[in-house]
């Protein structure tokens, strides 16, 4: 049986502080839409406040903007996740400092859309959206050889 401990010293330790890290984002997330549904006054289980609401109260359009922000983290987080952790069996270091630019730029996609509307996640989103598309090559590349291993 593997050591489950794994060497603290191998890059593929850093994968999996990229990946658990992304946990602590979705945590910020809920903070971010607890403080917002508070603020509006809306009561579970409404998810959204309606587009009446939302037009004449701007901290129910806050409230809407959180909830899409933790919405479309919620969208991203499992494809990342498993981009992060099939590039990182061939490719370690990169893949750990790219999970880590995805992690940051989530977060400030998370705070910025709360705090500013949606053009407040532009720069979080480009850093996210250009580091899960690198994420994603490499881990396809990783499968190609990967498989093309198996046949040789």
């Amino acid at each position: 049986m593997a050591n489950l401990r794994g060497n603290p010293k191998q890059p593929t330790s850093y994968v999996l502080v990229a990946a658990s890290s992304s946990f602590l984002v979705n945590v910020l997330h809920f903070f971010l839409s607890a403080k917002a549904r508070k603020a509006s006054g809306l009561k579970y289980p409404i998810p959204y406040a309606t587009e009446e609401q939302a037009a004449k109260d701007p901290k129910a359009y806050a409230f809407n903007c959180t909830q899409r922000a933790h919405g479309n983290f919620v969208e991203n987080q499992t494809p990342f996740l498993g981009a992060l952790l099939i590039s990182g069996l061939h490719y370690p270091t990169a893949a750990a400092a790219l999970g880590a630019a995805w992690v940051a730029a989530r977060a400030a996609y998370a705070v910025g859309y709360a705090k500013r509307g949606p053009q407040g996640r532009v720069a979080g989103f480009l850093v996210s959206s250009l580091s899960d598309l690198v994420l994603k090559g490499m881990a396809l590349w990783t499968s190609v050889q990967f498989a093309m291993a198996a046949y040789t």
